[in-house]
Parts: C-alpha cells; sequence; structure tokens
C-alpha cells in the first residue's frame, strides 16, 4: 500500500533523475487584520527544470548553508534515505519539485483550476480557505479534524456547517479562543472528516494520518503548499482531494494566482 517511503522509493529508482537547479529557503511572517497570531512559516524550495517544490520546516531543522552545499547536486543526492538522509522537509521538497516537473498542475487534466483574485493578504487567505472547505464532502453535521491550523480555514469549515476539531503542534487557541489540541490521534479518533496541511509530508505524520483515515474510512482532505505534488500522487489511495497551491504561494503576492483542486473520481 503506498505511502511516503515507498513513493521515495519508486522515484529514486528512476533512472536519469536531473539534478536540483537551485536550493533556497524563504522565513515568512504574516498577522491578518484582526487577529492576534502572526504566522511564521520557514519553507525549504528545490528547483527541477520549470518546477519549484517546497515544504515547510520547523525552526533549526534546516541550515541557510544548504542553499550554497546542494544547488546543483544530482537529485539523488537530495532524495536518499538511510543514515546520510537529508531533512526530512529537504528531501519532500526535492521529490515534490520532481514530481511537479514530471507533471505540472496546470497540465493535469484532473485539475480544476481556482483564481485567487487581486487582494490583501487576509481577503486572498479568505478565498483560498474556502476552495479548500469546498473540497469536504458535505461537512454540515460533521466533525472535521483540522490538522494544520489557519483561522480563516477554521471559519471556512464552520460557514459550511461543519465541527472544526483543530490539531496544530505550534498553536494553543484559535482566533475565536477554541482550544487546539496538539494531539492529532485525539482528533482522528473522533472526527467524521479530515483537513490536513502538506507540513505533515514533512514533519513525519502524514503516513500515520493516511493510515488511521484509511482503517476509518474517513475522508481526507490535504491543503497543500508544502509538497503539493506529493499529496497529489496519494489521490485516491488514501487522499480524498488535494488543494495544491505550488510555490510561489498566494501570500507572495497580490495579483490573481492559481491554486489547483483535485478530487477522487467517487468525490466528483
Amino acid at each position: 500500500m503506498r505511502n511516503l517511503d515507498s513513493l521515495f522509493a519508486s522515484v529514486l529508482a528512476t533512472p536519469d533523475l536531473p539534478a536540483a537547479t537551485s536550493v533556497f529557503w524563504v522565513h515568512h511572517g504574516t498577522r491578518l487584520p484582526g487577529g492576534d497570531v502572526t504566522y511564521l512559516n520557514q519553507y525549504v524550495l528545490v528547483r527541477v527544470g520549470r518546477a519549484f517544490g517546497a515544504c515547510a520546516f520547523e525552526a533549526g531543522q534546516i541550515d541557510p548553508s544548504v542553499c550554497a552545499d546542494l544547488s546543483g547536486r544530482p537529485l539523488a543526492d537530495l532524495l536518499r534515505d538511510g543514515d546520510d538522509a537529508l531533512p526530512a522537509p529537504l528531501r519532500v521538497a526535492a521529490l515534490d519539485a520532481y514530481l511537479a516537473q514530471a507533471e505540472p498542475h496546470a497540465l493535469d487534466t484532473r485539475a480544476e483550476a481556482v483564481t485567487l483574485p487581486l487582494g490583501t493578504p487576509l481577503e486572498r487567505a479568505l478565498a483560498r480557505d474556502a476552495a479548500i472547505a469546498g473540497l469536504l464532502p458535505e461537512p454540515e453535521g460533521r466533525k472535521v479534524a483540522l490538522i494544520g491550523v489557519v483561522n480563516p480555514l477554521v471559519a471556512a469549515i464552520r460557514e459550511r456547517g461543519g465541527e472544526c476539531l483543530p490539531c496544530d503542534l505550534n498553536l494553543r487557541t484559535t482566533q475565536w479562543g477554541d482550544t487546539v489540541t496538539s494531539d492529532m490521534d485525539e482528533v482522528l479518533d473522533t472526527a467524521d472528516a479530515v483537513v490536513a496541511t502538506g507540513m505533515t509530508l514533512g514533519n513525519g505524520s502524514f503516513d500515520h494520518i493516511l493510515a488511521r483515515c484509511r482503517e476509518r474510512g474517513l475522508p481526507l482532505v490535504v491543503y497543500a503548499q508544502s509538497g503539493s505534488a506529493v499529496a497529489r500522487a496519494f489521490l485516491g489511495h488514501g487522499v480524498t482531494a488535494v488543494s495544491a497551491e505550488p510555490f510561489p504561494f498566494s501570500q507572495f503576492s497580490a495579483d490573481p494566482t492559481a491554486l489547483y483542486r483535485y478530487r477522487t473520481e467517487n468525490d466528483q
């Protein structure tokens, strides 16, 4: 059964892997109007040909020296596992770049392109999170686990009639004072549906979420800036739907940009 390790192994077995043209990282902070949380996100990014791969990482996980050390290196060096494996978020970013280069989101016939409007960070975040919540099958009356909390997405789930069960490793409360648990099993055991961030690909929790959703037959929606093409690879293999937002992300521009929504055939 497909998991993250098997996906890495299948790509590593591919002959004539290209080089990683460039490796870089971004540290970005945002505080939305009316909120009291400053979102501090760090992303490592890998370019392969025409595509960028990305994955968020925690403070101290990756040193800026990777930019000089790894740019131009064979992609297999970034993807390798074992005792000398690079940090997981960097491996995910490299995998994401390879998969996005092989099949760009804009050319994938399964993808529904959604244009986020010209606007402020809040206006664009609200449009993005409404598009993500729209991937949930009939959320009204359901308990929806949200693993990786952003406040506009909490609001979008509630606006569609769902009861949000927030889970995050860093936040303790939502904008409205709801308790945020750090124990994902607490929400996975009681949820009727799950929405998880692509960050779970880089922090080691994705396979566990995937396995629990398979066991319980839960719809699993992944909203992915991190690993958008990696998350897509699990569509129909435990993942019900994906909101894929490849780099450059919506928060880096005020101009109209696209995200790509995917659904399994039985969820159209």
